[in-house]
C-alpha cells in the first residue's frame, strides 16, 4: 500500500524540504528503486521559523487535521513525547532525521534502523588495579563497565602484590549479579578465586591445567610460553578429553613485538579447531598504541568477526582508552549485523566515528545563501559548509573560518548573554569545520560513544528567550 505522508516543518526549511522530497520521488521513478517504498506526501508549515523549536503540544494546537495522511513525519530535532499527539491525530507520528538532507537515506534501505540488538562476542572487562581497590570501589567500577557493555567483570591480579580481599571481591561481585573472571599468573590466586565462585579463570596452561579438577570455573587456556602453540593445543586436547568447557587464547601481541605473527596464530587456531570458543585480549593494541581506540577496535572486531572469535578481554586504563569497553560493545554489534547481512560495515552506526563524519556538510554555499535571504528577524543562525562558518540574520550573511573575525560585526558587545551563547555555538562550528563533522545549531557535536548525554532544556530556553527579546527590535 502506498503511504500517504504529512511532513510538518518550519518556515525556513519549507522550501528545502519540498526540493528534497521532489528529488526522492524523481529518483524512485527514474531508478525504479524497489528498496525504497512508494509514497505520496504533503508538506505543512505550522507557523514557526525554526523547525527544531516545534513541540508536540504546539503541533497539537496548530494542526487542525491530517487529511488523508496515514503517517505524520516531524523534524528529527522536535523534542517531547509523541504519544499524546498520536492519540489526538489518530495516525502514527514519528521523527525524521535530524537533518532533512538525510531524508533520502531515511526512505532508502540505508535509512532503515539496523537491528544492533544481537552479537556473538562476550566482553570481559578487566579491572587491572583490583588489588589496590576496596570491595566497594570494585563494585562501583564493575557497574560502570556493565553499563558500557561488559558481560564479565575480570579482576586483574598484580604480580608480586597480595590480593588479600580477592575472595570477598569475587563473592561481592557475584552477589551483585555479575559474571566474574580472575586474571592471575598465580595458581594460588586462581584456586582462591575458583573456590570463591569465579566463573572464569585467566589463564591456565598445560602446566596448571589440573586446577580444572578442583574448581568449577571455566579456564581460559594460553600457551605455556609466548607463541608456543603446541603447548596450547595440548591444553585444549586435555580439556576436550575430559569434556570440560574452556576458552582458548593465542595471545595478541603489541605492534613491533609480534602483532602480525599473533594474528596468524589466531587464524591457525581457528582453522585447527573450527568449533571451540576463542578469546582475544585487545588491550595490547588499544592501550599500547597512541592512536584513537575507535579505529583500532573497529579493525580488531572486524578480524574477530571473520575468525568467529567468541570473547574479548578489554581494558580501560590509559586516558585515551577511557571508552574502550563501550567501543567494543558497538563494534561487536556492528560487525555481527554486517556479517549477517553480508555487507560492508558501513551505515550501521556512527558510534565509532569519533573524529569525522561520513557526510559532514549538509548544505553548500548557494543553499545557505538561499536560506539566509529568507531571514526577517535579528536572531543569528549559524551553519557550516566546506568553505567555512556562516553567521546570518536579517542584516546579512558573513563567512569566515575564524570565529574571532565575526565578533566586531555581531553587535553583541553590550549583550553578555547573547555573546556567550554565540561564543559557544561558534566554537562548536569551528571544531566541526576543522574535523569535518556535522554541525547543527543548538546541538552538541556527536563524537560517537564519547558523546555525553546532553540536557537540551537550557539551550532551548536560551534560544527561545533570545528570539522573544529581539523579535520586536527595529531594524537599524
Amino acid at each position: 500500500m502506498t503511504e500517504k505522508l504529512l511532513f510538518l516543518t518550519g518556515k525556513l526549511a519549507e522550501k528545502s524540504l519540498h526540493k528534497v522530497l521532489r528529488q526522492i520521488q524523481a529518483d524512485i521513478e527514474v531508478q525504479a528503486n524497489l528498496k525504497t517504498p512508494q509514497f505520496k506526501y504533503r508538506v505543512e508549515q505550522i507557523g514557526v521559523s525554526v523547525a527544531a523549536l516545534m513541540t508536540p503540544e504546539m503541533i497539537a494546537r496548530r494542526l487542525k487535521d491530517v487529511g488523508d495522511a496515514n503517517k505524520v513525519i516531524l523534524p528529527g530535532l522536535c523534542q517531547g513525547d509523541l504519544g499524546p499527539l498520536e492519540e489526538k491525530l489518530g495516525v502514527p507520528v514519528e521523527r525524521g532525521p535530524a537533518d532533512l538532507k538525510d531524508l533520502p537515506q531515511y526512505f532508502g534501505q540505508q535509512g532503515i534502523a539496523p537491528d544492533l540488538s544481537q552479537h556473538s562476542v562476550q566482553i570481559f572487562a578487566e579491572i587491572v588495579d583490583a588489588p589496590d581497590l576496596s570491595v566497594d570501589a570494585i563494585i562501583a567500577k564493575a557497574e560502570r563497565f556493565k553499563q558500557q557493555g561488559a558481560d564479565v567483570i575480570d579482576l586483574g591480579c598484580l604480580p608480586g602484590k597480595p590480593f588479600v580481599h580477592l575472595a570477598d571481591a569475587v563473592k561481592a561481585l557475584k552477589s551483585a549479579g555479575h559474571l566474574v573472571s580472575v586474571d592471575s599468573m598465580s595458581i594460588s590466586d586462581l584456586r582462591i578465586a575458583g573456590h570463591a565462585g569465579a566463573d572464569f579463570l585467566l589463564s591456565l596452561t598445560e602446566k596448571s591445567i589440573d586446577l580444572i579438577d578442583e574448581v568449577a570455573a571455566t579456564p581460559i587456556l594460553i600457551p605455556a610460553k609466548p607463541g608456543n602453540m603446541a603447548s596450547l593445543y595440548r591444553a585444549i586436547e586435555h580439556c576436550l578429553r575430559k569434556n570440560k568447557p574452556f576458552i582458548a587464547d593465542a595471545i595478541l601481541d603489541p605492534i613491533h613485538f609480534g602483532l602480525t605473527d599473533s594474528i596468524v596464530r589466531y587464524h591457525k587456531l581457528r582453522k585447527k579447531y573450527p568449533e571451540i570458543p576463542i578469546m582475544m585480549g585487545v588491550g595490547n593494541l588499544t592501550e599500547l598504541t597512541d592512536a584513537d581506540t575507535t579505529g583500532i577496535n573497529a579493525l580488531l572486531f572486524g578480524m574477530i568477526s571473520e575468525l568467529n572469535i567468541n570473547a574479548v578481554l578489554a581494558t580501560s586504563v590509559s586516558a585515551h582508552a577511557v571508552n574502550a569497553i563501550a567501543e567494543s560493545d558497538v563494534a561487536r554489534r556492528v560487525m555481527y549485523r554486517a556479517k549477517q547481512d553480508n555487507r560492508l560495515p558501513r551505515g550501521y552506526s556512527n558510534g565509532l566515528l569519533g573524529l569525522h563524519d561520513r557526510k559532514p556538510f549538509s548544505y553548500d554555499e548557494a543553499e545557505i545563501q538561499e536560506i539566509a535571504a529568507q531571514i526577517k528577524d535579528p536572531s543569528f543562525r549559524i551553519m557550516v559548509s566546506e568553505q567555512g562558518i556562516y553567521v546570518y540574520n536579517r542584516d546579512g550573511l558573513q563567512l569566515d573560518q575564524d570565529p574571532f573575525q565575526f565578533y566586531p560585526h555581531l553587535g553583541v558587545e553590550n549583550d553578555a548573554s547573547h555573546a556567550f551563547y554565540l561564543g559557544v555555538e561558534l566554537a562548536r562550528a569551528q571544531i566541526a569545520w576543522q574535523l569535518k563533522k556535522r554541525f547543527v545549531q543548538d546541538e552538541e557535536l556527536n563524537f560517537g560513544v564519547a558523546s555525553q548525554v546532553q540536557n537540551k532544556q537550557p539551550k532551548k530556553a536560551h534560544r527561545e528567550a533570545s528570539i522573544k527579546e529581539k523579535k520586536h527590535q527595529p531594524k537599524p
